[in-house]
């Protein structure tokens, strides 16, 4: 498989939850890792996604928002995934932010060169790398 998204992870089902029109998919990827993606029920039914299920996760990193301070936030976004900033890679447009999770699985994100100085981005400190359930696509 060929694909633009930079966020290609491999995991297995650990509970789907089913709802009128959607479904909730909670994938475990290693350690204590999770990621949660919304698919409409027809998905779920497609490509037979069940409890166990290995699954292939794919997140395009402009879908990811970088945090570096938390602190008294609560967030509608299910997915926060944090680790320590690895990798800033400064292009001439934006910049690429790479945070490995304790598990050493990698979260790529492309924001702002402006985001990159106000969060003060630099190896080594912690950051958690943040969307939402619906920008997970799910491939079995």
């Amino acid at each position: 498989m060929k694909i633009s998204a930079r966020n290609i992870f491999q995991g297995s089902i650990h509970a789907v939850t089913s709802g009128s029109v959607n479904a909730e998919i909670v994938i475990t990827l290693g350690g204590n890792d999770k990621i949660t993606a919304i698919v409409t029920n027809e998905s779920v039914q497609r490509l037979g996604l069940a409890t166990g299920k290995a699954v292939t996760v794919l997140v395009k990193a402009s879908s990811v928002l970088v945090m570096t301070d938390a602190a008294g936030l609560a967030l509608s976004a299910r997915n926060v995934l944090t680790g320590k900033l690895s990798k800033v890679n400064n292009g001439p447009i934006s910049s690429e932010v790479a945070i490995e999770l304790p598990s050493g699985a990698m979260v790529y994100a492309t924001i702002t060169h402006d985001a990159v100085d106000e969060l003060g981005i630099e190896t080594g400190k912690t950051a958690s790398a943040v969307f939402k359930a619906s920008s997970v696509i799910l491939a079995a």
